[in-house]
């Protein structure tokens, strides 16, 4: 089959510019899908259809599996349990949900990491026809709190060592809460704590033994809610998104479709790498379509000093990953082979440079060299396991060179999506083996249309050559709003169309590549357009920091910013420059800052930036930004409101002290 040129057909027109809104571009739709967004199987009303629907296919197959921890803390093999297994304990903890009088329509939460209790829990909800509504802690300490009240929560199930953080919200959450279910054990004094309150509580197995009465499983449609996801957003409260079974159900047929069309789907031969947080809704969606194949999910351990260990032992086929994740992998390779001797090195330089041209010429992963693949790159596919042959980024862009260098030493297809919450994870997904496509997030995916509206105040247009602008969707996988919240559900849906925020660049080949964010754009008092994000990603560029965050605001004339420095970087300059002290002491030493500056201004200015655009000020902060302190989200953005209040002192201090001429203590 030859691949087609373009990967997106125009199904709808451009609309100028009308009644104070902006030019809109053309819509369009994948070629998968040129005569229609994709038709839905009428035989499934919701993801329980997929898993009873396996059971029956594949009883004996593994389905959960988790490492065994042997006496010394140590973890060794694989445990699984068969679709049969997990199906009959399923049912048992479905019905015990329901003996406990919480009826079809009623919400519970799952707080905990990925493991095989957090699926069975998600599971039984599905088969009683319940919303599920994940709980996280990476929101911020009140979050938990918030969503448990908000959602409306009758039954938490909780990981063991998260059942202390739940009891202490317990008092604010007695209205709807019923029940506390450990993923394990109880602790005989917190459940007495929990009692006190009103609310019973259950290990694992007490409350998998009281599932004894068969209750009549309630018939499911494909308009019912399946989960309400709550999203961090960087400002104010959680936004709890709501998503039917029909956008789960196309989230998980897209997959499927795409694959058929463009690569090999999945099958009962594969198995997949559990880790990205099952409270997202992209591990969700890739679960629920492993599970509807018959494939095996393996679970880490839970700590990423360990997460690599896992993938060996585990040998999945499939591994998705966050760029920071894919990042951490592609440094420890060269460092790998830097060390590994000149030979070694000119080897696999060569060998690269020879599977990269192929690539380009348009050979498949798999035809480009299997020479070198399996004298040099075998031995990279080894470090993840050596069964993978699929390998998915998301949440946040990957750096291009991270991206040619998984496609070309992985041996396995790389692809990157894009997605929210909001439109059921991925929405455009790159198509495997189109190198072009690097870079991107490929087309739309076959349940969904796409177009792009002009931001006339960041200089896009919709309409010019290169298209630029505003990512709008619809379509079968979008949410249905954002649960007690219509005024913000009709902001984003205005015109029928679901605005991300995110500034998409149509490319000719009909792949889509994100290029901005909406939001983080600001005037400074000479009238002066800062986008921050721009900014920072320029100044990231420099190897001597770790983070970057950018300030300014429509009183100031000039930025500036919190910088958390590379500790090897910084004491290497240190050490040339005979500096003592450790790096806490280092961050506050005036030489040090204002070489840091000097170094971000340099890669700045290289990059193309501003005069406007520089850092007049700089603050050095050796502690990195993090999910517990609520400065970044679980995806690692920036939250720009809460960096605000906590840096608040230091950025006043820094526009004093760059006033007066000085640099700041």
């Amino acid at each position: 089959m030859s691949m087609p040129e373009t990967f997106t057909v125009k199904v709808g027109e451009a609309t100028p510019a009308a009644g104070g809104r902006p030019s809109a571009g053309p819509v369009y739709r994948s070629i998968y899908a040129k005569d229609g967004l994709m038709v839905l199987p009428q035989d499934i009303h919701s993801p329980w259809d997929f898993f009873s629907g396996a059971v029956k296919k594949y009883p004996i197959n593994r389905m959960l599996g988790r490492r065994q921890v042997i006496t010394d803390g140590k973890a060794g093999e694989y445990v699984w349990q068969t679709y049969e297994e997990v199906y009959q304990k399923v049912m048992r903890i479905g019905s015990a949900i329901r003996s406990l009088g919480v009826e079809p329509g009623a919400h519970c939460g799952i707080y905990g990491s990925n493991c095989p209790e957090w699926v069975m829990a998600m599971q039984a909800c599905n088969c009683q026809g319940i919303c599920y509504v994940p709980l996280y802690d990476t929101l911020g300490a009140n979050a938990v709190e918030f969503i448990m009240d908000h959602a409306e929560i009758s039954i938490a199930f909780v990981q063991e060592s998260k059942i202390k953080s739940i009891l202490a919200v317990v008092p604010k959450c007695t209205a709807h809460l019923r029940a506390i279910v450990s993923f394990g054990d109880f602790a005989s004094e917190m459940k007495m704590e929990a009692e006190k309150l009103g609310v019973s509580c259950f290990s694992w197995e007490e409350f998998s033994s009281m599932g004894k009465q068969d209750y009549k499983l309630p018939n499911k449609c494909k308009d019912d809610i399946c989960t309400i996801m709550y999203t961090s957003g960087t400002t104010g409260d959680p936004k709890g998104v709501i998503i039917t079974n029909r956008a789960i159900i196309a989230g998980i047929m897209t997959t499927e479709h795409l694959l058929k069309e463009t690569d090999k789907v999945i099958t009962e031969e594969d198995s997949y790498f559990s880790y990205l947080p099952l409270a997202h809704i992209f591990d969700q969606v890739i679960e629920n379509y492993c599970i509807s194949k018959g494939a095996s999910i393996g679970f880490w351990q839970g700590d990423i000093r360990y997460l690599m260990e896992d993938v060996q032992v585990m040998k999945p086929t499939i591994f998705c990953g966050v760029p920071r994740v894919y990042d951490r992998i592609y440094t420890g390779i060269n460092m790998k082979i830097q060390s590994g001797g000149m030979i070694a090195k000119h080897l696999f330089q060569y060998a690269y440079n020879y599977k990269l041209t192929n690539m380009k010429k348009g050979l498949k992963q798999h035809e480009a060299s299997p020479f070198f693949d399996k004298i040099v790159f075998s031995k990279i596919k080894e470090g993840l396991g050596g069964r993978i042959r699929l390998m998915i980024a998301g949440a946040a862009p990957l750096p291009g060179q991270i991206e040619e260098f998984m496609r070309v030493t992985s041996c396995s297809v790389v692809v990157q999506g894009y997605g929210l919450t909001e439109s059921c994870a991925g929405c455009f997904t790159s198509i495997a083996n189109v190198f072009s496509m690097i870079g991107t997030v490929g087309p739309p995916v076959t349940t969904i249309e796409a177009r792009l509206e002009s931001v006339p105040e960041m200089g896009y247009d919709a309409l010019s050559d290169m298209p630029r602008g505003e990512i709008c969707l619809r379509g079968h996988t979008m949410f249905s709003g954002y649960y007690k919240r219509p005024g913000l559900t009709e902001e984003v849906f205005s015109d029928g169309w679901f605005h991300t925020g995110d500034i998409g660049e149509w490319q000719p080949n009909g792949a889509m590549k994100i290029i901005d964010r909406k939001k983080n754009i600001f005037k400074l008092s000479q009238g002066e357009y800062v986008a921050v994000e721009v900014l920072e990603r320029a100044y990231m560029q420099s190897p001597l920091v770790a983070s970057v965050w950018v300030y300014g605001n429509s009183f100031e004339s000039f930025l500036v910013a919190v910088v958390v420095p590379e500790r090897q970087a910084l004491e290497e300059w240190a050490a040339a420059n005979n500096k003592a002290g450790d790096f806490a002491e280092l961050c506050i030493d005036p030489k040090a800052r204002s070489y840091i500056q000097d170094q971000l201004n340099q890669t700045g200015k290289k990059l193309g930036l501003r005069g406007f655009e520089m850092l007049k000020a700089v603050y050095l902060e050796p502690v990195p930004f993090s999910i517990e302190k609520d400065l970044i989200t679980p995806t690692f953005k920036l939250k720009r409101p809460q960096l605000l209040k906590y840096y608040k002192d230091r950025i006043d201090q820094m526009y004093k002290d760059a006033k007066e001429g000085r640099t700041a203590p």
